[in-house]
């Protein structure tokens, strides 16, 4: 599965911050069975490639999984060899951009502005993470996109929640990176199954 095609399936990246590795097949188990198809595991996480292994493992054929917070061109390499396929990074630094490609990754690094955006894309990104969204909003993104490619692909992170998704996919994001809508640290498998199908459920409303 491409990272397109789990996207397509359903455009929600689950941000699994603070999840053990002793956990984290159960909350993937829960994402899987609403519907997600997209998991990270930010690196400050308890022992994050750890978390990224067992989820790439278990989830190799149903699941695009990656890390989060990748900040160093060496985290990235560490993502490859966890078997992940996708960092995702809340700056824009070019170095960690071409080593996640030249390691065969996806990368999704983050900016807030056209200039941000355009080192980005220089460095050979084509998926951008707006961040921390909420401090923009969509009216932001709307501008952004007047002047960015139109086949780069936004996804909007960072205070997003169900009742946000309507706006921004209006305003032309592709994607929406959810964690605290989604998961906190000690909580139940359950209640992971329960915040993402309420937010598919918003999706598909």
């Amino acid at each position: 599965m491409t990272l397109d095609e789990a996207l397509d399936l359903c455009p929600i990246v689950a941000i699994l911050r603070g999840v053990r590795p002793d956990e984290v097949l159960a909350h993937g188990e829960a994402l899987l069975t609403a519907g997600v198809r997209v998991v990270e595991t930010p690196l400050n996480s308890p022992d994050p490639f750890a978390s990224v292994a067992r989820l790439a493992e278990a989830f190799a054929k149903t699941m695009f999984v990656g890390a989060g917070t990748v900040l160093t061109p060496d985290q990235a390499a560490a993502t490859a060899s966890a078997g992940g396929r996708l960092t995702v990074s809340p700056n824009t630094d070019p170095r960690v951009i071409r080593a996640a490609l030249a390691h065969g990754l996806e990368a999704a690094p983050g900016f807030a502005t056209a200039s941000e955006a355009f080192v980005a894309l220089e460095a050979g990104a084509r998926r951008l993470k707006l961040f921390p969204a909420a401090s923009y909003g969509p009216g932001h993104l709307r501008q952004l996109r007047a002047v960015l490619p139109p086949e780069v692909s936004f996804w909007a992170v960072g205070g997003v929640g169900p009742d946000d998704l309507a706006a921004w996919r209006a305003a032309g994001a592709a994607a929406f990176g959810i964690g605290g809508e989604l998961y906190r640290p000690g909580q139940a498998p359950a209640d992971t199954l329960a915040k993402a199908r309420r937010l598919v459920e918003a999706l598909r409303g």
